[in-house]
């Protein structure tokens, strides 16, 4: 049964060839079963290649078709819930020990992209910027948090410094970091693929899982197939669907949305953004935003409520942008589309394992670009017996969302009103 094409984007426009993979059809054998080919599945894939296991991976669509080849496209050190809140709800010596593997994570990333000659844009530099000075107060507390941590990557910079980072927005200071940086997703995406097919990992697009039979020797049954495997590891996240084994009842599906403007001059881009850096702000509702290799501007944001369509959004969204970028109010949208990502409680990721022989990841909360990586990587080392650094995230206290996930959808609305008043107080 033909899977649905990528969604229309500025990435799938400019995306790197790539050959259209084969439904499964009949019974294979393998040793992992990777359900989902987003970043999370093909890192896993791709390390579980390299220590010689034979990897079948199931995509219902095509690769890079859910959040993996939709998403903002920032690579950034830390989780969506910070180092603080990680602090006070762990401890300090886990919350490290999450930094640290975190910081593994793009340096992992980086490796990748140079080892696989992946084309995919990757550009150094990211600044979280403070919306107002209370918000840049918690980000100095956040930054000293991190320099007693020894992270040398990023310093604290002043409203006069983000505003010559910036020609537009008037934050009140912000976190300028060097080791995070931006790509794009879709062809990191492809990239990952190619080289995990390479070591021998066979991908099946258009083949959507449709039953999953635990127990010591897994079976995953598709439309026209079936996988016999001695592991499985499910990396739907938010797309995962039916197949979800109760995680569903621990994320939240939000809906976020990215625009892209027409290409501008050289020079009219690099006067945006003189440094090339990706940013996001400090707004319960958010702003993302970075240059692309051809002088767009991506600009990107959560749903805002009330607002139905995909036009209705887009307007939204350049109201936002023309706000902070005045400059570009004659700069027309030549691409809109949206994504879902899986946020978690605590807004940090929920990985584990569900009856010793099914692996799985969610729950990234928006901030998996770079950390999805590293968790592929995590995956295959725990396949392989040594799960220490696994467990740092597979042992982290999960809650299942309060009321159910029935309640929770509905509640999302009551959510981004409570947000959007909570920015327009400061």
């Amino acid at each position: 049964m033909p899977g649905l094409p990528h969604a229309s984007s500025y990435y799938a426009a400019t995306r790197n060839p790539a050959p259209d993979r084969p439904a499964l059809r009949g019974d294979i054998t393998a040793d992992v079963c990777v359900v989902g080919a987003g970043f999370t599945g093909l890192s896993a894939a791709l390390h579980l290649a390299e220590r010689g296991y034979g990897v079948v991976v199931l995509e219902s669509n095509k690769i890079g078709w859910g959040a993996s080849g939709r998403n903002g496209g920032q690579a950034l050190v830390g989780t969506s819930a910070g180092s603080l809140q990680t602090r006070d709800l762990l401890g300090e010596k886990w919350a490290r020990q999450i930094w640290e593997l975190t910081l593994a994570a793009v340096a992992r990333q980086k490796q990748l992209i140079q080892l696989h000659a992946i084309a995919c844009d990757y550009r150094p530099g990211y600044l979280y910027a403070a919306w107002n000075e209370r918000h840049f107060a918690e980000l100095r507390r956040e930054f000293e948090l991190l320099r007693s941590w020894d992270y040398a990557e990023a310093r604290l910079v002043d409203a006069a410094e983000a505003a010559a980072l910036l020609r537009g927005p008037k934050y009140a200071g912000g976190i300028l970091d060097r080791a995070s940086g931006h790509l794009h997703p879709l062809n990191y995406a492809l990239g990952l693929a190619e080289a995990a097919e390479r070591l021998g990992c066979r991908i099946f697009e258009d083949s959507s899982a449709t039953s999953l039979n635990g127990g010591k020797r897994p079976q995953v049954q598709t439309v026209e197939g079936l996988v016999r495997c001695r592991h499985v590891v499910l990396a739907g996240n938010a797309y995962l669907g039916h197949l979800d084994q109760g995680l569903r009842e621990f994320i939240l599906p939000v809906v976020t949305y990215i625009l892209a403007t027409h290409p501008m001059a050289e020079a009219r881009a690099r006067a945006l953004i003189p440094g090339d850096l990706c940013v996001s702000d400090s707004k319960r509702l958010l702003n993302y935003y970075r240059l692309t290799a051809d002088h767009r501007l991506l600009f990107g944001g959560p749903a805002v409520s009330g607002v139905a369509t995909l036009s209705g959004h887009e307007t939204s969204l350049r109201r936002r942008m023309v706000s902070l970028f005045p400059s570009l109010g004659d700069l027309r949208t030549e691409y809109i589309w949206d994504g879902t990502v899986a946020i978690s409680r605590n807004r940090l990721p929920h990985i584990g394992r569900l009856n010793g022989e099914i692996y799985f990841a969610q729950g990234y909360s928006g901030h998996g670009v770079a950390l999805t990586t590293l968790v592929g990587a995590l995956i295959a080392e725990a396949i392989a017996g040594t799960a220490e650094r696994f467990d740092v995230f597979a042992k982290l206290p999960h809650e299942k969302l309060p009321g159910g996930r029935r309640l929770a959808l509905r509640m999302r609305i009551l959510v981004l009103l409570w947000y959007r008043l909570q920015d327009a107080l400061g």
